[in-house]
């Protein structure tokens, strides 16, 4: 059975006494800036990417809409996941990167989410991330229904208690 939230051997903070999913009390917490960096990647065909390339998708700047997509689900992570608190946001930010020496054609897509308050934004940058990477998809699915998205990771986060966490390479 799941370990109390109030429990500091358990790592599993959203479980009460009774092993009953709820939502994390942070009241106490002291409010800090807190950041938290991600990515991921989706893989395509190599025309497809030329298409997003050359902006010619027929639904338009696939990473511009992307880009907003992300921005936005960084913003509606709390809709989405039960028990995420509701953050006002100071940044977020999406960016892509398209490496040259990748195997299989691959867009990458890098976020990062910022705010000031009681608990962390590691969930709305990997939202952030996954959001985007849908879109992609979404507006590439044309010509490529076989896109695979990958390795969707969070990379860093900063502040709180925990302080700075930064992944194993």
């Amino acid at each position: 059975m799941p370990q109390s939230s109030s429990n500091s051997n358990s790592p599993l903070t959203h479980f009460d006494a009774q092993g009953q999913a709820h939502m994390v009390d942070v009241g106490a917490k002291a409010s800090t800036h807190r950041v938290a960096v991600a990515i991921g990647s989706i893989q395509m065909l190599p025309a497809t990417l030329a298409l997003v390339q050359s902006g010619t998708a027929k639904k338009g700047d696939v990473l511009g809409i992307a880009r907003i997509a992300g921005i936005q689900g960084a913003k509606r992570t709390s809709d989405l996941i039960p028990l995420c608190h509701p953050l006002a946001l100071t940044r977020v930010a999406v960016e892509f990167d398209i490496p040259a020496s990748a195997a299989v054609p691959t867009i990458v897509c890098r976020a990062t989410a910022e705010t000031v308050g009681q608990t962390g934004v590691e969930m709305e940058a990997l939202t952030a991330v996954q959001v985007a990477l849908l879109t992609i998809y979404d507006m590439c699915k044309a010509a490529d229904r076989g896109m695979t998205m990958t390795d969707v990771k969070l990379l860093e986060k900063q502040g709180g208690k925990s302080g700075h966490w930064v992944a194993p390479e």
